[in-house]
């Protein structure tokens, strides 16, 4: 399973846990398993087109995801965080 890295400010929906493991073999895939254990979190992440929302980085490994498609292992860590904005 693929270590997931949720941002505070969906923890409301994964029951306050911040680190979660996930069944899958892309981003994609994760996000639908975590969807399914904790509904309405994947759409807090992508959009209906399943692009990441503006406002929302997933980072695999360290490296930026520019898609949910990329490919995921078991032993890989995926971080999403929250753009901060302000003004």
């Amino acid at each position: 399973m693929t270590a997931v890295f949720i941002p505070s400010q969906l923890t409301s929906y994964t029951d306050g846990v911040s680190r979660l493991t996930a069944a899958g073999d892309s981003i994609a895939e994760v996000l639908d398993d975590l969807d399914r254990r904790f509904p309405g979190l994947k759409f807090r992440v992508v959009d209906e087109q399943d692009r990441i929302r503006r406002h929302m980085r997933i980072f695999r490994n360290g490296d930026r995801a520019p898609n949910i498609a990329l490919p995921v292992a078991p032993t890989d860590e995926v971080l999403i965080f929250g753009a901060l904005s302000g003004g």
